[in-house]
């Protein structure tokens, strides 16, 4: 009771009793026409707005209330739209304006709110649509923020409030409506949609506060440009390396909004540029915001009208402009640059519109040439924003650089081939995927190269990264087309491809790792650990396992050495061990023992499947059985290995190769026990135990002998 305020509480009865008396005798009992009865109720509406003034912000809710319901409780056979619309201007205007003079926030916000519901109840139920009204009204709405509302904003509100978020809100669905219209089908309305983005990059300029209409035109603009293609469905054609879009609305001519978006495109670039170069050193956030849009509207205006309206192949119109683009947000970020304080720092803004810059590049490649120049311009373009750290160290432009190259990666994903499986050439090395891949790759290390000497950081362990991954699909491209005859997605691998695959697997590792040495980088320590994990794995899935001739019976090769059997497990066990031997000391202990452990197994497999293949020759499926002198064979051979990796291990001082020798030992002797008692008789049986004993004495006797010796090598 002690809060209640009375006059307001009078006030409010008042207007109640007013509104029902004006309501009954219009649609109750008829007494006066539809005419009177909006202008009573209008004006009842402000009246009570003006009279809060006095009486405080609920009572102007109350008005507000009452005005935006006067249209719906006064009918009329014959309704007049500009009628209508000229008194909700006046209405939103009216509340501004008391609004902004008791900076009553809700009153303003509201007050938006009741006119943004309005245009789209008239955008979504009337059958003869007209876009002046209700450019009117949101024009009226624009101007009384700029006008009335921010311009008695104090110091202390210099963050946009609800009344902006809500002018900005509604500015957006109601241009991208009037823009594309509720079924997607453009409804002639565009020139009111541009008007009214027109107006609010020209507030937005105009008041600091005004940012949510920057946003909202932004994203709207955004909204219109991409809406055939979030309509329609969007395919990849692998074959021809193409893209292709299916379901869209819009057909080449058909866009009526086009020709509104290349010119607000065009003043999004022009207002964001100058609007970033004057705000840059007071305000670099804002600065920030004017050039994303800035770089962001006109590249997505330009790729969104080549898809939908160019040629996907090679259109020169489109490319020339991305070209012309590029170069305009080049110069543009060197211009904000000057006038940063510090002058030339590099900041958000600059970095959106090099980004802007390096993007509008990419799509000019995109669109200007075929596939397999697309792909290696694309990551030779990788290399000019690390060469231009020469010249500004801004670090945006490292990361232009990673984007190119991440371009071009998703250009390879699209298309491995490079030039198309139709137009690859069937020639081994000399094709296509060579430039493809390798020329990319040495731009890439270029860039790491260049980053590494100025501005460093993410973005040069980034290319590296690059440089390393192009490589390795290159060769692994290279060695699939040269196995199949040039048809890349044909045919299963075979146990001869993998193996390739492997070793360079393997030779990856041990190349990231003899960089690392020389140039310490998180990514070459772990890439090579990661190469070097991949290539084990390989070994146990594959060459162990899936492709193992044991299981396949497929052919080994008709030569006694210089066989399969030498490329798919000899030359790996060789190679890992090599790397094992390498990486002691410089990578973890647990990776270096998986190494040896690796080499160990296709050492073992080498030397277990070269003595089938001495007793049956070219195929060694495992359902052919075993001989006597085959299962004597393998016992001695272990043995034999055994002996060789424990001398291996001494010399070297490997605790990992001992152990390894170990487990051959005890393998060929649980045979020898399990088996080949069982399996052997007369005088096999009698050397395979007299044998084992030898053996046995002498690797105890040599063992003592060279122990002691090995024990001061660092394992």
């Amino acid at each position: 009771v002690n809060g209640a305020y009375v006059p307001a509480i009078l006030t409010a009865a008042a207007t109640f009793t007013l509104f029902s008396t004006v309501f009954a005798a219009h649609a109750i009992y008829g007494f006066i026409g539809t005419a009177t009865a909006l202008a009573l109720l209008a004006a009842i509406a402000l009246g009570t707005m003006a009279l809060a003034l006095l009486h405080g912000q609920a009572l102007a809710g109350l008005g507000l209330l009452g005005s935006y319901l006067t249209p719906v409780l006064v009918s009329s056979d014959s309704p007049a739209v500009w009628t209508l619309f000229g008194y909700l201007s006046m209405v939103l205007a009216a509340a501004i304006a008391v609004a902004a003079m008791r900076r009553w926030r809700f009153l303003s916000a509201a007050a938006f709110v009741g006119s943004g519901l309005w245009s789209l109840a008239y955008l979504v139920e009337a059958y003869a649509l007209q876009a002046a009204p209700v450019t009117l009204l949101n024009l009226v709405g624009i101007a009384a923020l700029a006008g009335l509302w921010l311009a008695r904003a104090d110091e202390s509100e210099r963050r946009p409030d609800a009344a902006s978020v809500a002018a900005g809100f509604f500015l957006f669905v109601v241009a991208v409506f009037l823009a594309r219209g509720l079924d997607g089908a453009p409804v002639g309305m565009g020139h009111g949609a541009a008007v009214l983005l027109a107006a609010a990059l020209a507030v937005a300029a105009w008041r600091e506060r005004a940012g949510p209409l920057l946003h909202a035109a932004g994203l709207a603009m955004l909204f219109i440009a991409g809406w055939a293609i979030l309509g329609g469905s969007v395919g990849i054609d692998v074959l021809y390396g193409r893209l292709l879009f299916d379901g869209i609305w819009l057909q080449p001519g058909d866009d009526a909004f086009l020709r509104y978006s290349i010119l607000l495109a065009g003043l999004f670039l022009a207002a964001g540029a100058a609007m970033a170069r004057v705000s840059v050193p007071a305000m670099p956030r804002r600065a920030a915001a004017w050039a994303f849009w800035a770089a962001v509207v006109p590249l997505w205006v330009l790729a969104t009208a080549w898809l939908t309206t160019g040629d996907l192949n090679v259109d020169w119109r489109f490319a020339a402009a991305a070209f012309a683009l590029a170069a305009v947000l080049a110069v543009a970020a060197e211009l904000v640059a000057r006038a940063e304080a510090p002058e030339a720092a590099g900041g958000w803004a600059v970095s959106f519109l090099v980004a802007g810059a390096a993007a509008s590049l990419s799509v000019a490649l995109l669109a200007g040439f075929g596939p397999a120049l697309t792909t290696v311009l694309t990551g030779l373009a990788a290399a000019l924003p690390a060469a231009a750290t020469r010249l500004r160290t801004w670090p945006v432009l490292g990361w232009a650089s990673a984007g190119l190259a991440a371009v071009t990666l998703v250009r390879i994903g699209i298309d491995p081939t490079i030039a198309g499986a139709h137009a690859l050439s069937p020639t081994p090395v000399m094709n296509a995927l060579t430039p493809g891949y390798f020329l990319p790759a040495a731009a890439f290390a270029y860039a790491a190269w260049q980053l590494a000497r100025t501005t460093a950081g993410r973005p040069r362990l980034a290319m590296e990264a690059f440089a390393a991954l192009f490589t390795l699909l290159g060769a692994a491209m290279l060695v699939r087309h040269a196995m199949h005859g040039g048809r890349i997605g044909v045919g299963e691998p075979s146990l001869a491809e993998q193996a390739i695959y492997s070793l360079i697997m393997i030779g990856g590792g041990a190349i990231l790792l003899a960089l690392d040495r020389r140039a310490p980088s998180p990514v070459f320590r772990w890439g090579s650990i990661g190469l070097g994990v991949a290539s084990v794995l390989s070994v146990v899935s594959s060459h162990l396992g899936r492709f193992n001739p044991l299981f396949t019976n497929d052919t080994t090769g008709t030569l006694p050495v210089v066989n399969l059997l030498l490329l798919a497990y000899l030359m790996p066990a060789l190679a890992l061990g090599l790397l094992a031997w390498r990486a002691r000391g410089l990578r973890p202990d647990w990776y270096v023992a998986m190494l040896a452990a690796g080499s160990a197994a296709l050492g073992f497999a080498w030397v277990s499947l070269s003595v089938r293949r001495l007793f049956h020759g070219e195929f060694i499926g495992a359902w052919k059985g075993m001989g006597a002198v085959e299962t004597y064979t393998y016992s001695a051979v272990w043995l034999a290995l055994g002996v060789a990796v424990l001398v291996a291990g001494l010399r070297f001082g490997s605790r990992t190769l001992r152990l390894g020798s170990a487990v051959l030992v005890v393998l060929a002797v649980a045979k020898v026990f399990l088996y080949d008692m069982r399996e052997l008789e007369g005088v096999l049986r009698a050397l395979s135990f007299m044998g084992l004993g030898a053996v046995l004495i002498g690797i105890g006797m040599f063992y003592q002998r060279m122990l002691p010796a090995a024990r001061g090598r660092q394992e």
